[in-house]
């Protein structure tokens, strides 16, 4: 995927005091999964002392998102499975929302979280971002993107991401009813792990990023870094040199508390550079 030439990058420049930021994606937040919930909740409680002067999340924070309308919902029938859900989303903005009041917070969408809207970013106390945008901090440009519209070569995901994405499809989407569109969400997470079972669960087997869209999306931008999520490779890739320096790419890291060992890594933009902060699991 490209970005037509009369496209300008979003761009956001960085308030003179931040000192350092934080990037996190891919944590696919669920009811399901408490061990990865309780690391992220703990991340967010750290003392003021410890935290960054903003938070960037680049995309996935959710596992699924059907609609703005999951934090509004005040069913008190018996806890099942949506209910126990709806209880976790409003767990979950309220920890955002405290945690924004002192702390900016950002948010890209993911593949899995791309519905959230207006409504759900406030009530989580968190400002939308633009896939791709630049981030001008410390004297220079950073280029920020979940990543998936780089996965050129997963030809089916791409056709699935057009779609999505255009606003007649959300429309639609979001004005069944929320019971239809939770069920359409547990068969597409269930179709989701049937890949993945078939690839042994391997992340080295699914589609990555492009190296030469990469290359033109820095060079467009006038970034030498790009930062996303998606892959679940948390690695640092060497793009080659530009005209004006050397470009990269660095891929966050999915968070999995219950994996082994396990995964839930922060990375950290200073005056130092770019550092990642591994995040202790409870046993």
């Amino acid at each position: 995927m490209d970005l037509d030439p009369s496209d300008r990058f979003a761009e956001l420049r960085a308030p003179a005091h931040w000192q350092a930021v934080d990037f996190i994606s891919d944590l696919h937040l669920q009811a399901s999964e408490p061990a990865t919930f309780d690391c992220w909740r703990r991340y967010l409680q750290r003392p003021t002392a410890e935290r960054p002067d903003a938070l960037f999340i680049l995309g996935d924070l959710f596992e699924v998102w059907v609609g703005d309308d999951v934090l509004a919902d005040s069913s008190t029938g018996p806890p099942d499975e949506d209910h126990l859900e709806h209880r976790f989303w409003h767990s979950c903005a309220e920890i955002l929302r405290v945690y924004s009041e002192h702390t900016p917070v950002f948010f890209m969408p993911g593949n899995r979280d791309f519905l959230l809207g207006q409504t759900g970013l406030a009530a989580c106390g968190m400002e939308g971002l633009k896939d791709p945008t630049v981030l001008v901090f410390l004297g220079q440009r950073w280029l920020l993107s979940h990543g998936d519209a780089l996965c050129l070569d997963d030809a089916d995901y791409m056709r699935f991401r057009t779609q999505v994405r255009q606003p007649g499809w959300q429309r639609d989407f979001l004005a069944r009813p929320l019971i239809e569109r939770e069920a359409l969400a547990r068969e597409l997470r269930r179709q989701s792990e049937a890949r993945k079972h078939e690839q042994a669960g391997d992340p080295s087997l699914w589609a990555d990023v492009d190296g030469a869209a990469a290359r033109n999306w820095l060079q467009r931008s006038r970034a030498h870094t790009l930062i996303h999520g998606h892959t679940h490779r948390p690695d640092r890739h060497d793009l080659g040199p530009s005209t004006d320096g050397h470009l990269q790419r660095i891929v966050l890291s999915d968070w999995d508390a219950t994996a082994r060992p396990p995964r839930s890594e922060v990375l950290r933009l200073d005056a130092r550079g770019l550092h990642r902060l591994p995040l202790m699991a409870r046993p």
